[in-house]
């Protein structure tokens, strides 16, 4: 097996922090288009949004942005933030399209039984949601190398 002892996988905090993170930036994109489409009105109401537009802004434009960052910095903007990236499992290298996408849907998968999938980053010794074991990647970040540790006294 070959083993990195630059990188560590990230764990599920810090993975909750990075999805905020994006979680933002999404509804920062997301809210004003829907509030162009739909108005006021509409929105303030809570009429479930359908139609084709929704789904176009609301599924398949969040996909699009999401798996373009992947093919681009092997990150979101919010993995970017901790310093993260996506790797291929075995080779550590970039995933190939059909992985991030994979790993997109998979999403969906891990989400729908109480989020289980994504609480499983948490006890997974290679700290892998459900997402990435079906896609075949880890999320990993450089190891804090070089900083001086801290010591108290003399």
């Amino acid at each position: 097996m070959n083993e990195s002892t630059e990188f560590e996988y990230v764990g599920f905090w810090l993975r909750v922090w990075a999805s905020l993170i994006d979680t933002v930036l999404l509804l920062v994109v997301i809210f004003p288009i829907l509030f162009a489409i739909y108005g006021r009105e509409e929105l303030a109401s809570g009429v479930t949004l359908s139609g084709p537009a929704n789904i176009l802004v609301s599924y398949i434009l969040p996909a699009a942005v999401v798996i373009a960052f992947w093919r681009a910095r092997q990150a979101t903007p919010g993995k970017m933030a901790i310093g993260a990236r996506i790797v291929d499992a075995k080779t550590g290298g970039k995933p190939s399209f059909t992985q991030e996408a994979i790993r997109y849907l998979g999403y969906f998968v891990s989400t729908f039984p109480l989020c289980l999938g994504l609480i499983w980053v948490g006890i997974d010794k290679r700290k892998q949601g459900w997402h990435d074991k079906i896609a075949g990647t880890v999320v990993v970040r450089r190891k804090n190398v070089g900083a001086e540790p801290v010591k108290f006294g003399d």
